[in-house]
């Protein structure tokens, strides 16, 4: 239910409230965050889609991906790849689907500080569950599965 009623939805009112800017600076387990870059970090979605939905933040906040510096974009799409590699080595997924909904009237739940979703999928992962309950049942813990990404991360070549 903490899912379907939105509790502890993160507010979008600027860096101070944002999650994507507070989230840096906790204890990479309880923040869920699988890898840090330079410019740009990984963190598993407290909402997340399938198992594994993850999303590519650049530390900086910023709303729009024309914001970002060259070097920071070429961060985000160089993690978002890696994210992939990664996700195929834990849970073989059968495919993705990647983006960035810029701007709450394109779906953005935190439309302020711009994030890429990379969210892996399987073939028959959406079924009748999430038309008649408004949800999904997951069948990992959030915890569990940043362990798995974070360990698989560090083990990665890419």
């Amino acid at each position: 239910m903490a899912y379907v009623d939105g509790h502890d939805k993160p507010k979008d009112e600027g860096s101070g409230e944002c999650p994507f800017c507070r989230a840096p600076g906790r204890e990479d387990a309880a923040a869920l965050i699988v890898h840090r870059g330079e410019h740009a970090y990984v963190v598993l979605n407290l909402y997340p889609y399938n198992p594994g939905h993850l999303l590519v933040c650049p530390y900086r906040h910023v709303a729009d991906l024309t914001e970002l510096t060259t070097v920071e974009r070429d961060e985000v799409g160089a993690l978002s790849a890696t994210a992939m590699t990664v996700l195929r080595r834990v849970s073989s997924p059968h495919g993705f689907n990647l983006g960035m909904n810029q701007g709450a009237v394109a779906g953005a739940g935190i439309a302020a500080h711009l994030h890429q979703h990379v969210v892996p999928r399987w073939a028959g992962d959406a079924n009748f569950f999430p038309i008649v309950a408004g949800t999904k049942a997951l069948p990992q813990v959030l915890g569990d599965t940043r362990e798995l990404l974070a360990t698989a991360w560090k083990e990665s070549s890419c």
